[in-house]
């Protein structure tokens, strides 16, 4: 079995090199990852200017570019033979509700799957980074249990793993995305050079987050997996927008 891993942390963060030791035993793995850190890119493909790939003293190939080009550098062109599966993390922090439309984790394993490959975003939900040992076994776990009983279809997964140590986690469940509020309002200072600059505000407490959701799953101790989907149209609305247009 051939692995990618990628990430937005960069490629010496110590999440993907955790995942990328742990999974070893169990695949043919290649690290493709951004050189720095590119978290909040989403899924910007640099279209500007071209891309640079470089290995480092451990073989990571590092690009001077966004989580999404990573991937799609990999896939279309850089690896002679595509992965079976794409595996993006491991992140040092959350990446639930909505949190997932600007995370560049989440991106590069979107950009996997709109390529057709299974695609995986793990993140270790917590700032302290105690225990990526857990959600390297969690992401061990989970591609055993995809060799053994592969899904049907292609299937993008989003995987959020409590920051504690294997034994205190309760289980798994299959959630949904919950809801943030409102974003908190931007920090407006001052440079050195007496200008203003301003630094994005954090992203509001939880809003929808009652069981079901990843949120609910999180302070529960379970690990949330949450499949996604990248159809964006809005089906409930197409009757009343068409009836507003013809009106």
């Amino acid at each position: 079995m051939r692995i990618l891993l990628s990430n937005d942390d960069g490629y010496s963060a110590p999440g993907i090199e955790i995942l990328a030791r742990e999974l070893f035993d169990l695949a043919e793995v290649t690290v493709v990852a951004p050189e720095r850190d590119r978290s909040g890119a989403s899924n910007s493909l640099t279209l500007d200017r071209p891309l640079t790939v470089r290995k480092s003293a451990n073989g990571f190939m590092f690009v001077n570019g966004t989580p999404t080009d990573c991937v799609h550098l990999a896939v279309t062109g850089l690896l002679d033979e595509e992965p079976d599966m794409i595996i993006s993390g491991i992140n040092l922090a959350a990446n639930m509700g909505d949190d997932t439309i600007y995370s560049g984790t989440v991106a590069a394993a979107t950009e996997g799957y709109l390529l057709g490959i299974p695609s995986f975003a793990i993140s270790l939900a917590g700032k302290a980074g105690a225990h990526f040992d857990t959600a390297a076994r969690i992401a061990c776990e989970l591609v055993k249990r995809f060799q053994s009983r592969p899904p049907r279809d292609p299937v993008l997964l989003n995987i959020n793993v409590p920051d504690i140590p294997y034994a205190h986690l309760t289980g798994f469940e299959v959630t949904r995305l919950g809801r943030r509020h409102k974003a908190e309002p931007v920090i407006r200072m001052n440079s050195p050079r007496g200008e203003t600059v301003y630094w994005i505000g954090p992203p509001g407490g939880a809003q929808d987050a009652g069981p079901g959701t990843d949120f609910h799953a999180l302070a529960a101790n379970r690990v949330s997996i949450t499949p996604l989907q990248m159809d964006l149209t809005h089906q409930q609305q197409i009757a009343m927008v068409r009836e507003w247009m013809e009106g």
